[in-house]
């Protein structure tokens, strides 16, 4: 041994051939006392390279000298080189894992055999059933075989996944550098090669073009593998575009054309007609060894798989409240149609990029199937804040309803998008200057860009041409709206603040006021604040406070705060405290007094514990409970031509007031059409319900998938991040929607099952004479369409 980072292990003991498993413990003891220099002096030892796993990132070369045994580099881990300057025995790259290896002569049989990752270069030829077996994981680069000159027998027999390069160079058949029977059983990888073949399986393969970014790869790889076997010089004769060709596997579709042999026809027209009669045992007995039919199909099974494609709604629309359809905007997307996908939000909100992209707590990814399995969920956000590019909807022709909007923030922006959308005008009302309600007046500029919500309002003034803005509505006002509009819908929001019955309660500044003055650049706080109430509405005022230079902030409350995200990461980020349980005795000129007579010093103190509606201007026709009105299932109040949606009706998010304004919009369309009867107060009818899709009152859909039913054994649980939306479409499992992967039909052991196309759309079948119900095609699915049910025939 030269060095620590040096070591020669000799083949051989006393002159005699050593074990290879003692050859193997030499080896590891030499990398475990920090060796990654290595030369093995091989006198036919297996294995040689395989399994070294490194303490720490330093990669690790092996150069073996002398004949290397079988196995060469089996189970090789990324990070390790292993080098052989002469010829290499059977199976190199056996199961290899990661790395990379050089042999600098010819390798015999099965080459690559079952490899996973890493590379296999050969500068000669190699022997039957190379790159047999191999697999990719789809999280790993894919394998890859780089052959100077040709390959044997039964090359890429069952190969499910990896890269071939049979370059032709100085082939041992010069009219066949493929050899005999290639591709038999391929269902995955590619092979590309240059030079004449004698024909390949094509029932498993076919020859596909080579496109410009496959030969841009090819080029660059012809490069590299030729330098590592020291022959760049062949670089000119090889790098001739047209010279090369490129296999790749069927897909089950394409496989699914041809009829797939029973087992019974197999037997008869291949294995014994291959081996004679009774197979490789039929020279020792004479008994009759065709199958027994012992599993049943039909009516027999025990159990029978049903698709039931887009019957369930998947988890991430069930959360959100305004029932945006997430799985069919990253199906769209996936299928190449983002643009349709952006569209196709402004449907259901009017506010894609503003709200979803930046305000909401995105209730979709909290319910997103993928965290079930600790999996980071796929980021509508991005999908939200790609809305900003969304196209203006086409509006209908007008049926000449006229409905009156009483409040412009995003319920009353909302409703009237959604009855312009379904031909009816809408005109607004609002005391304030200017549409946006609380997300234009009060949510800090830190939380959305400026520009994301003035061109998001922009779009809502192109479709709303009718708003009357800057003006308080009477008691009269709203009589006169109620007889000249066939509707009128309430979403003034929640205005007034509650105020604490405590002494000194003058003192305090209502936070909707604090954030408009904030946000308008005229607020004066001083450099100590004190917020009773640490919601994130609280949290909002401490970030604003923070940034107007407060230095000393104190959220206080009766109870552990309930903020939570974003709000209240950006109040800790400017030093906010927060304080509970915290009961108030009184407000001072110096702070606040607390029940226990500690006093918070304050230059400003702000009351943070919810609004209220202002419901001075309504008729007592409309009935109220505890300062809300009162609504049904439809957002009706006890008035029937007047609806009620959003903070008047209930606290609650941005989205579920977004949602609100759909499904009132919707329930006043179907009175208008003559779908609903005007009177009517029971609970949404069948029609109503429908065209809410299946939305319950709650805002979710009525039946939501049963995640257990989906597999994420597909996908990379180590994602954390994601590129883009198209990165985020391929992530997404589609739960409860077919992603036509094919995987069922590939994994049905009977062939039972096969893709049908139904007008523009398609259906997967079951073929009942076949199905055994076995239920694999349910535990494959990774959206959870396939369900495995008890067959009522039995019963």
């Amino acid at each position: 041994m030269a060095d620590s980072n040096n070591a020669t292990i000799s083949g051989q003991e006393d002159g005699q051939r050593i074990e290879s498993r003692i050859l193997e413990e030499r080896v590891q003891r030499a990398v475990a006392d920090g060796a990654t220099q290595l030369t093995v002096q091989a006198c036919g030892q297996h294995g040689i390279g395989g399994r070294l796993r490194q303490s720490r990132q330093t990669p690790i070369t092996v150069r073996v000298t002398g004949s290397p045994g079988q196995r060469l580099g089996s189970m090789g881990f990324p990070g390790t080189t292993i080098i052989t300057d002469g010829p290499a025995s059977d199976d190199t790259g056996w199961l290899c894992a990661g790395a990379e290896i050089v042999v600098m002569g010819n390798a015999s049989n099965g080459t690559c055999n079952a490899m996973a990752q890493g590379k296999v270069f050969i500068a000669g030829h190699i022997g039957s059933r190379g790159m047999t077996m191999t697999k990719q994981n789809p999280r790993m680069a894919p394998p890859e075989l780089w052959v100077q000159d040709s390959v044997g027998d039964y090359f890429a027999e069952f190969m499910a996944g990896g890269v071939a390069v049979v370059c032709g160079l100085a082939p041992r058949d010069p009219e066949n550098v493929l050899g005999y029977r290639p591709c038999v059983g391929m269902v995955g990888g590619r092979i590309y090669f240059r030079g004449p073949h004698k024909g390949f399986s094509t029932a498993d393969a076919k020859l596909v073009e080579i496109d410009d970014a496959a030969w841009a790869w090819l080029e660059a790889g012809l490069a590299d593998f030729l330098a590592r076997i020291g022959r760049s010089e062949a670089l000119a004769t090889l790098a001739v575009r047209e010279q090369w060709q490129c296999l790749t596997a069927r897909s089950p579709h394409e496989k699914l054309s041809k009829k797939r042999k029973t087992m019974k026809e197999f037997r008869a027209q291949v294995w014994d007609a291959e081996l004679g009669r009774g197979g490789l045992i039929g020279d020792l007995t004479s008994l009759d060894r065709s199958p027994i039919p012992v599993i049943t199909t039909g009516d027999l099974r025990r159990h029978v798989p049903v698709w039931e494609n887009r019957k369930y709604a998947p988890p991430c629309q069930s959360s959100c409240p305004s029932g945006i359809p997430v799985r069919e905007r990253w199906g769209l997307i996936r299928a190449g149609k983002l643009d349709e996908a952006v569209d196709l939000a402004l449907r259901y909100t009017p506010f894609p990029a503003t709200v979803c992209g930046h305000l909401c707590p995105n209730l979709c990814m909290s319910g997103c199937t993928r965290q079930t399995q600790l999996m980071a969920p796929v980021d509508a956000k991005a999908l939200g804040r790609a809305g900003l590019r969304a196209r203006d909807p086409e509006l209908p022709p007008l049926s000449g309803a006229r409905v009156a909007v009483v409040g412009g923030g995003p319920a009353g922006i909302s409703v009237a998008w959604q009855l312009r959308l379904l031909g009816h005008e809408a005109t607004v009302y609002d005391r304030a200057e200017q549409l946006g309600g609380k997300i234009s007046a009060q949510i800090p500029a830190g939380r959305i860009p400026q520009d994301v919500l003035d061109a998001e309002l922009a779009r809502a003034r192109r479709v709303l041409a009718h708003t009357s803005l800057g003006r308080d509505l009477t008691r009269e006002d709203f009589e006169k709206l109620l007889a000249e509009n066939d509707f009128v819908v309430l979403a003034t929001g929640s205005q007034k603040p509650r105020i604490i019955p405590v002494p000194g309660k003058e003192r305090l500044v209502p936070a909707g006021e604090f954030l408009r003055t904030a946000k308008a650049g005229t607020a004066k706080v001083g450099k100590r604040l004190v917020v009773i109430g640490a919601g994130n509405v609280g949290c909002d005022v401490a970030s604003e406070a923070g940034r107007l230079g407060a230095t000393e902030i104190t959220l206080i409350d009766v109870q552990q705060p309930a903020s939570f995200g974003k709000e209240r990461e950006e109040a800790e980020k400017y030093g906010a405290t927060f304080r509970w349980p915290c009961f108030t005795k009184e407000i001072t000129a110096e702070g606040v007094v607390l029940s226990t007579g500690e006093l918070l010093p304050a230059d400003t103190v702000v009351i943070s514990i919810g609004d209220m509606p202002d419901l001075d201007f309504l008729p007592e026709s409309i009935a109220t409970e505890r300062g809300y009105v009162t609504v049904n299932e439809a957002f009706q109040t006890t008035n029937a031509r007047v609806f009620a949606i959003g903070d008047v009706v209930r606290l609650g998010l941005l989205t579920q007031a977004i949602g609100d304004g759909r499904r009132a919009a919707v329930a006043i369309d179907s009175i208008l059409s003559g779908a609903r009867p005007l009177g009517e107060t029971a609970t949404m009818n069948e029609d109503l319900r429908a065209r809410l899709e299946y939305v319950d009152a709650e805002g979710r859909l009525s039946e939501t998938i049963d995640t257990s039913r989906v597999t994420l054994a597909y996908f990379d649980p180590r994602k954390a991040s994601f590129d883009g939306v198209d990165d985020c479409a391929a992530q997404c499992s589609s739960c409860g929607s077919c992603r036509d992967c094919g995987l069922c039909v590939t994994v049905c052991p009977q062939g039972a099952i096969a893709r049908r196309e139904a007008g523009e759309d398609f259906e997967m079948v079951c073929d009942a004479t076949r199905c055994i119900g076995c239920g694999f095609c349910a535990d494959a699915c990774p959206c959870g369409i396939w369900n495995l049910v008890r067959n009522t025939p039995l019963e």
